[in-house]
């Protein structure tokens, strides 16, 4: 008998027929829990059952997050793509727009587990040039289930990978409208997925005590939004308090060479600049994209 760590765990993510391998730091969870139904026992004739009868026939969407580091080889460059695009489909004569899904796999030291038909709800990208460049991200999937041992064969076509894995160390640029925002601390950005798993509660599967498990969702709205965090100089000074509804905003992550890594431009956004008062006077950028309907496409550099 042995333990299993997390830190020997494998993440593989298969889709299109295709399966990688995705190197994620400790930051990796996932699980699924259970709805109770409870209901009154006690009757007019018995008084004496005070406690409640329960049921267990339905589970809530799996859970799941990580955290993948950004290298130079890109190996990791089909989670950018799960993250910002969507792709149509139509019933029913209406055309709608879904995330992209796929089964996400972790091998341990005695077990293999999968996560059917996963879909990315929140990506955070910190900008920071005392970290190496990450996403961290988190999601929904279907079913968690134990597929088997270590041995476990995943399947899907194996992609191919680097012989080697570079970190890598950005430093942000930003431009507001054509402007330099000089002077940065520091730079976020969270492309957020508001999802909604459709009723899949039904009477029949209830008192059959199968167990029911989420089938579809909608896509209610998506976010991209975050901070630009600056120090005060007289330089700058004059943006004390500054907003608009429409402005142009880049945001590059160069490395130290000065080639640009990764670059996204959001266009309209509604920005707004605020003061705080701290031993160093600093200034906030709080932004909003108005149009995610090409998400993907505004990820202009990266691949």
């Amino acid at each position: 008998m042995s333990h299993s760590f997390l830190k020997e765990s494998k993440l593989y993510i298969v889709y299109g027929g295709n399966k990688y391998r995705i190197y994620t730091t400790a930051a990796l969870s996932y699980s699924q829990s259970f709805a109770e139904d409870s209901y009154p026992v006690k009757t007019l004739h018995d008084q004496s059952k005070m406690m409640e009868g329960t049921t267990i026939t339905k589970a809530n969407p799996a859970e799941f997050s990580f955290d993948v580091p950004l290298t130079v080889e890109k190996d990791e460059s089909i989670v950018m793509d799960l993250l910002s695009d969507l792709v149509a489909t139509s019933e029913s004569d209406i055309e709608t727009q879904q995330l992209k899904s796929f089964d996400m796999y972790v091998q341990t030291g005695s077990s293999t587990f999968k996560v059917d038909e996963c879909v990315i709800t929140s990506a955070t990208f910190n900008f920071n040039p005392r970290e190496q460049f990450k996403v961290s991200l988190q999601g929904q999937g279907i079913k968690l289930t134990r597929e088997g041992d270590e041995t476990f064969t995943i399947p899907g076509n194996a992609q191919s990978e680097s012989s080697s894995r570079t970190p890598l160390l950005t430093y942000p640029v930003v431009t507001l409208d054509s402007s330099d925002i000089n002077a940065i601390l520091s730079v976020t950005l969270t492309i957020q997925n508001d999802i909604e798993w459709n009723p899949y509660e039904t009477l029949q599967k209830s008192q059959n005590g199968d167990m029911m498990f989420p089938s579809a969702y909608v896509v209610q709205k998506r976010t991209a939004s975050g901070a630009v965090r600056q120090y005060q100089l007289d330089n700058n000074i004059t943006n004390f308090d500054d907003f608009s509804t429409n402005s142009n905003l880049i945001i590059k992550a160069k490395t130290s060479s000065g080639n640009d890594y990764w670059t996204i431009n959001l266009n309209p956004v509604m920005y707004t600049a605020r003061m705080e008062v701290e031993d160093y006077y600093t200034q906030t950028y709080d932004f909003r994209c108005l149009d995610n309907t090409a998400l993907g496409t505004r990820i202009t550099t990266y691949s």
